[in-house]
């Protein structure tokens, strides 16, 4: 879930609390996972939400979406031009539907939070399945660019210099600059905010200790965005469709290790020349 309001606290974690950050990683694995399975034209986002819930609670958790104000399911469910935040409702998913699908645990009060974006292939019409399978793609190469920064950096600030330079080189799609990644830990938003875009500070340190949630949202045409009449779900006001990749993840003292992945992130990383390595 996207930054909606941080709280702050001492952004570095001891080697003790980035273990207790294991269990609700990988519950949050398993909520995409299971959905993962299971999203194909005709499903409603509301079985997904169900699916998901599922999971998180065979693993031991809570779904911390809930614990937000006036929110009450485990997922968001962002279709098409619905960007972040999206309500899951009961509109069965359709073939050429482009669907990003946000989920987060709670173990023990520590936080997991990540998303995926998945296509829904037309096979009348091949061109659109392909415009938004080229958007998935970019956006999670961006978000795989940025992590794989994570490991080498001085700032965090990089990271997001990574993620705009990967989008604006394989496409000419727009990163949201109001909808952002966060520092994650005893609560599902805290600082550090995590850029998608370069700034011009270059943000805090990137040492042992830091859990951040890497989470590039992308749009095929403007930026611009409105919030419906729920006061939760978020569209592109030019009615593009989006995609949504996210991450958690830990530096440590031996290196990074992706949270939210089963392999933590060998196979998105592998490929970049960063191998993940875990810290317990």
């Amino acid at each position: 879930m996207a930054r909606r309001g941080l709280l702050r606290r001492s952004i570095y974690k001891t080697p003790a609390q980035l273990r207790q950050m294991i269990a609700p990683g990988r519950a949050t694995a398993a909520a995409l996972s299971a959905m993962r399975a299971e999203v194909a034209p005709g499903i409603t986002p509301l079985e997904l939400d169900a699916i998901a819930e599922r999971a998180v609670r065979q693993h031991g958790g809570s779904p911390n979406f809930m614990l937000e104000p006036g929110y009450r399911h485990t997922i968001c469910a962002n279709v098409n031009e619905h960007v972040v935040h999206a309500i899951p409702t009961d509109r069965p998913l359709e073939a050429g539907d482009i669907v990003a699908l946000d989920a987060g645990a709670v173990v023990d009060g520590w936080h997991g939070d990540a998303a995926f974006t998945a296509v829904l292939p037309d096979h009348a019409d091949p061109e659109r399945t392909s415009a938004n399978q080229h958007l998935s793609d970019v956006t999670e190469q961006a978000m795989w660019r940025g992590i794989a920064r994570l490991a080498s950096a001085s700032h965090l600030g990089e990271v997001g210099e990574a993620v705009a330079a990967y989008v604006r080189a394989h496409s000419s799609f727009g990163v949201l600059e109001d909808y952002i990644g966060h520092g994650i830990g005893r609560s599902m938003h805290e600082d550090p905010p995590v850029f998608n875009v370069p700034t011009r500070r270059r943000g805090p340190e990137v040492k042992p200790g830091l859990v951040v949630a890497i989470e590039p949202i992308i749009s095929a045409g403007g930026i611009d965005t409105v919030v419906e009449d729920d006061d939760w779900t978020v569209t592109i006001a030019d009615g593009s469709m989006s995609a949504q990749w996210e991450h958690s993840v830990a530096v440590h003292e031996r290196g990074i290790w992706v949270l939210t992945a089963p392999d933590g992130g060998a196979s998105g990383l592998e490929p970049l020349g960063v191998r993940p390595v875990p810290f317990v």
